[in-house]
């Protein structure tokens, strides 16, 4: 009787061992998705009454080692065609597109700065692209797709601000009209307008003279030793002060401003004039 007893209580113990361990991680029964098994350790009350082949399971499906990809990852970013400090018809082109859109509220300068990488930031978010602010393949492809090739006036108009009336100073001769009211140049032949652009001045501490002046001297690349910066196309009229393209300019606009130099932000329509303008023409400086 006792012996009986005892082999009873064996068999017991055994039994719940086996069954602690297939209720564990290391002991899932492969048949189940790698899975460990919930009816080993529920009771037997909480079983299914239908067999479980009656109702088929998801877990039933073979697992991959690869998880799937996200349907929610990032589109691929192309080759990068135009970034920040490019500058080139290319450019031009862009900002003449983004403007047609209404992201580029300026005329176009050919320069990527700071300005039309913003511009194209917004383009990008819009259009739920990765908004990296540089022109990749797929951008300028979504771009060219909703715009129009950009006609000569888009590309190079006379300027994105407004003419001033010509000061009377500058209706004679070869003249240089300097607007600060509009900040404009006018590039003036006996009193018609050649070419103009805009441009803007000196801050309060270190501000542009005005008058009457000739152009003293050219420099096509020239360099500031006292500010340490490049000043190409430079047209000097009053002692250090020149008209010359400023890279800062047409990257963050009327943001900044010259130590007293007349800037301008088109480079390519500052160099058509450089060639046309010589030594001893008129610059006059008037509001």
């Amino acid at each position: 009787m006792g012996r009986a007893l005892m082999a009873t209580v064996a068999v017991a113990v055994a039994t719940g061992c086996t069954a602690q361990a297939a209720g564990g991680g290391s002991g899932a029964s492969p048949s189940n998705g790698g899975r460990p098994s919930s009816s080993a350790s529920a009771p037997a009350t909480e079983q299914p009454s239908t067999p479980p082949s009656a109702t088929p399971s998801t877990d039933d499906k073979p697992t991959s080692a690869t998880p799937s990809p996200s349907t929610t990852s990032p589109q691929p970013v192309g080759k990068v065609l135009m970034k920040d400090g490019d500058e080139n018809e290319q450019v031009r082109e862009l900002q003449a597109r983004l403007r047609q859109i209404g992201y580029f509220d300026r005329a176009p300068t050919g320069f990527y700065g700071s300005i039309t990488g913003s511009a194209v930031k917004a383009f990008q978010k819009k259009r739920e692209l990765p908004q990296t602010g540089s022109v990749d393949e797929v951008t300028w492809q979504r771009l060219t797709g909703m715009t129009r090739k950009p006609t000569a006036a888009e590309l190079k108009p006379s300027t994105s601000n407004t003419l001033d009336t010509p000061d009377p100073r500058c209706m004679t001769g070869r003249v240089l009209c300097i607007s600060k009211e509009t900040r404009t140049l006018a590039w003036m032949i006996d009193g018609k307008v050649v070419s103009s652009m805009d441009v803007r001045f000196g801050s309060e501490n270190t501000p542009t003279r005005e008058g009457i002046f000739k152009v003293d001297r050219k420099v096509r690349n020239d360099w500031s030793k006292l500010y340490h910066t490049p000043m190409p196309y430079s047209m000097y009229f009053s002692r250090g002060q020149a008209v010359h393209y400023s890279a800062d300019f047409a990257a963050r606009g009327y943001n900044g401003g010259s130590h007293g130099c007349v800037n301008v932000r088109d480079r390519g329509k500052l160099s058509a004039l450089f060639d046309q303008v010589k030594v001893g023409d008129k610059v006059v400086v008037h509001w």
